[in-house]
C-alpha cells in the first residue's frame, strides 16, 4: 500500500506487542484505500474473516481504517466489549480521531493500541500461559494477492 515507512510499520508493530506483554489480549490493525459501506459493519465482516472471533480468551481488538475514505471502526470481541465501559470504544475513536485530524494518521493508530492496550491489561491480564495467537503486523487490505508464480 505503500502508507507507511518501514520504521513506521516497525513502530506500529512494537506497540500492539507492548500493548500485548501486559495482556493475553490481541490487538491487530487492518488498514485499506477505500471502504463503500459502514466502517463497522466492515470491521466486524474483517474480525471474523482474521480469525479474530476465534482467541482463546475471546479478547481481540481490531481497529480498522479506511485510508483515503476517512473512516474507521474499532471492534472488539464479545470478551473484552462485555467488560469495557460502554463508552470505551467510543472515547478510544474520539482521541484517535483527534490525532486524525491533525494529520497524525500514526499516533491516532498509536494512541488506540495505547487505550485498547490499557483495558486489555486492566481486565485479562498477562498470564504465564499466553501465547501471542496473532501476528502484530498491519494487515495491509490491498495488499495484491499472490499469484503462486
Amino acid at each position: 500500500m505503500g502508507l507507511f515507512t518501514e520504521n513506521e510499520q516497525e513502530l506500529i508493530s512494537k506497540a500492539i506487542s507492548d500493548a500485548e506483554k501486559a495482556t493475553s489480549g490481541e490487538i491487530r490493525i487492518a488498514l485499506e484505500k477505500h471502504c463503500s459501506g459502514d466502517a463497522l459493519e466492515k470491521a466486524a465482516s474483517m474480525f471474523i474473516k482474521l480469525g479474530m472471533d476465534k482467541t482463546t480468551r475471546h479478547n481481540g481488538v481490531l481497529i480498522y481504517i479506511a485510508v483515503e475514505d476517512h473512516k474507521f471502526a474499532i471492534i472488539g470481541d464479545k470478551g473484552i466489549d462485555k467488560v469495557v465501559p460502554a463508552d470505551f470504544w467510543e472515547m478510544t475513536k474520539s482521541a484517535m480521531r483527534s490525532c486524525f485530524i491533525k494529520g497524525d494518521l500514526i499516533g491516532g493508530i498509536l494512541t488506540g493500541i495505547s487505550l485498547a492496550g490499557e483495558q486489555l491489561s486492566a481486565y485479562f491480564p498477562s498470564e504465564k500461559d499466553d501465547v501471542n495467537e496473532l501476528s502484530n503486523d498491519i494487515i495491509f487490505m490491498d495488499k495484491p494477492k499472490d499469484s503462486g508464480a
